[in-house]
């Protein structure tokens, strides 16, 4: 059988149990793909697996950054890349779980993100955006890509095109094209958890949202900002803390903030379904509404073992 699982998703699908399952079965161990679930003391908005949840199955690429750093997708791949090599090394399965299209996709890709010598661009880049706004940054980039334009909405993303296409001459899509061109460091079996209504997924994220409160995430958030985590961290940017930041700091009210959560997560499932639907290699698994974890990890062993003849 194939040493290497990608388990992909949008958020609330249910992948980290799908995922400890598989590892069970398989005598795998959990490769997180989750551009969050990297920082530590973030464990309940992120959806961190408890220990109970883990059921004593190696998770690896969790809790390895601070809060108050920021964290990127070549540093992710930079870490995890020799962690798969050495679980499959030992002749175990690596189920690299997650959300986080690009980082699963660069890693699998083996991106190279050499970094640009310190010139000074992306500083004022950063300063131009404080300065300007995001919507003038954003139509600089249509002006000279539109392509990516079309798909990048966060100010990180945004800048960091800006900064290959001022550095290189060359813009983040043709860069992508090439290095899409270059033989993949890994070949995995692609699974992918999708429902047949929508709304079961929209129910599923409301739920989350509301647990994360009854554990505590506003004491969570507000334990990361006495410590020192600055407002604007991008740690702090993450759906479920920048709404509850703003509650906390009395510029909206706790149902406000909750509902834009929910909306806020609502989108972001679906740009991650358009996101690994792109994916042709991509194994879907679909959940119906009566189905159960154990129906959908009976049907993920069933269609690695066809895989596999």
């Amino acid at each position: 059988m194939n040493p290497i699982i990608c388990l992909a998703g949008p958020t609330a699908s249910g992948k980290t149990a799908l995922a400890v399952e598989l590892a069970k079965e398989l005598d795998g161990e959990v490769v997180s793909c989750d551009s969050m679930q990297v920082y530590r003391r973030m464990d309940i908005g992120t959806a961190k697996p408890t220990k109970e949840e883990m059921q004593g199955i190696p998770h690896h690429m969790i809790d390895v950054a601070s809060p108050e750093e920021d964290y990127s997708v070549s540093r992710y791949c930079a870490q995890a890349a020799p962690i798969v090599e050495d679980i499959v090394a030992r002749g175990k399965t690596a189920i690299i779980a997650g959300g986080t299209g690009l980082y699963m996709d660069s890693l699998i890709r083996g991106n190279d993100f050499a970094p640009f010598p310190s010139t000074g661009v992306r500083q004022r880049l950063e300063a131009q955006a404080d300065a300007e706004g995001l919507e003038a940054m954003a139509a600089w980039l249509h002006a000279v890509d539109p392509e990516a334009a079309e798909r990048i909405h966060d100010r990180k993303r945004l800048l960091r095109a800006l900064e290959v296409y001022l550095e290189t001459g060359e813009t983040i899509t043709e860069h992508n094209r090439r290095t899409q061109a270059i033989p993949p460091r890994f070949t995995p079996v692609w699974l992918g958890l999708d429902f047949a209504d929508r709304q079961q997924l929209y129910d599923r994220i409301d739920l989350r949202v509301t647990k994360m409160l009854e554990r505590g995430l506003l004491e969570e958030i507000r334990g990361l900002l006495d410590s020192g985590v600055p407002e604007k961290a991008t740690a702090m940017q993450a759906i479920g803390y920048k709404e509850f930041v703003d509650a906390l700091a009395g510029r909206e009210s706790l149902e406000t903030a909750a509902d834009q959560v929910r909306q806020s997560s609502r989108r972001y499932a679906k740009r991650q379904l358009t996101w690994f639907r792109r994916n042709k290699a991509m194994h879907w698994l679909i959940r119906g509404e009566n189905t159960t974890g154990e129906d959908i990890f009976l049907s993920a062993r069933q269609l690695l073992r066809e895989i596999d003849k």
